[in-house]
């Protein structure tokens, strides 16, 4: 199944036309407002290279969902 999204202000301009599959191999610092040190950054705390590892990560995922769960109570 195909799937199209505009993800264009999501990402750096230099992968706006990236194939959705090839993304969560992309480096951090493929994400909008995501700078290479902040990417360094994330290396060195976690272990973050990709999008992938990225949205991947437990506490990344942790954070997610408690937030997620606050917002739906609100």
């Amino acid at each position: 199944m195909a799937v199209a999204a505009n993800l264009n202000k999501l990402l750096d301009k230099a992968y706006e036309e990236s194939p959705l599959d090839k993304l969560p191999d992309a480096p951090v610092a493929a994400l909008a407002g995501v700078s290479k040190a902040d990417a360094e950054a994330l290396e060195k705390a976690f272990g973050v290279k990709t999008i992938g590892d990225l949205g991947r990560n437990q506490a990344i995922r942790a954070a997610v969902a408690i937030v997620g769960l606050v917002d739906l109570a609100d």
